[in-house]
């Protein structure tokens, strides 16, 4: 897979990109992923990337000029997927990562100051994405959140291939408590049925503390589980 970001702070980007799974990943030619400076394609001699928005209001917009070009500039002849992030987009979900994790070219526009000019939205973009109900400084910080989101599902990168399906939400629960060594600290214990060696018993009671969680942390999985 090839991920270009486009954003006016790529060194935002250039930190996650070379650490864990990320730098895995593009270790071992799973993945590309580079992050470009949209200043790059400004014309004029500033490298001016937004205006103040047509009608008056606070704040300033990302030109469509500048967007247009890099992401032309980018795909060349190939027809990517080109995704804004955006607060006004979809919700990410592990579903939709797993969606574009099958994909072979990603190009990612980073939000910023009011958003972005709404011809890019309307005749570039194919999605918006937004990774929660709230408003961040930069959008190239929600596309990290992103990439990692959808490059951990590239078979290969994780090293065992069982731990993405075992992750919360991939089944549509939070993921069950887990315990490590010592058995004993401060008093409390590793529950007995996990030391039992009685396999059949342990995923039963896995199963159990999973529906546990998302009853008391998640409801709303359990919701869109069964249609209510």
């Amino acid at each position: 897979m090839q991920i270009d970001i486009l954003t006016l702070f790529p060194g935002i980007c250039e930190g996650a990109l070379t650490e864990s799974m990320m730098k895995r990943a593009q270790e071992k030619n799973l993945a590309t992923i580079r992050a470009h400076n949209l200043r790059d394609w400004a014309k004029d001699k500033h490298h001016v990337t937004d205006e103040p928005p047509y009608g008056g209001g606070q704040g300033m917009v990302l030109k469509a000029e500048p967007i247009f070009e890099a992401v032309e500039a980018i795909n060349g002849e190939r027809k990517s997927k080109v995704i804004l992030m955006s607060p006004a987009g979809r919700t990410l979900t592990h579903g939709i990562a797993q969606d574009y994790s099958k994909e072979e070219h990603l190009v990612i526009i980073c939000g910023h100051y009011e958003g972005v000019d709404q011809r890019v939205i309307d005749h570039l973009v194919d999605d918006e994405i937004s990774i929660g109900d709230y408003v961040l400084t930069n959008g190239a910080i929600a596309a990290i959140v992103f990439v990692d989101a959808v490059v951990r599902l590239i078979p290969g990168v994780l090293g065992d291939e069982g731990s993405a399906a075992d992750d919360s939400f991939a089944k549509g629960l939070l993921e069950f408590p887990q315990y490590t060594r010592p058995v004993e600290y401060r008093g409390w214990r590793v529950p007995e049925i996990l030391l039992s060696g009685n396999h059949g018993a342990i995923a039963k009671w896995r199963a159990e503390q999973s529906l546990e969680k998302t009853k008391r942390n998640r409801p709303d999985l359990l919701d869109e589980k069964t249609g209510d």
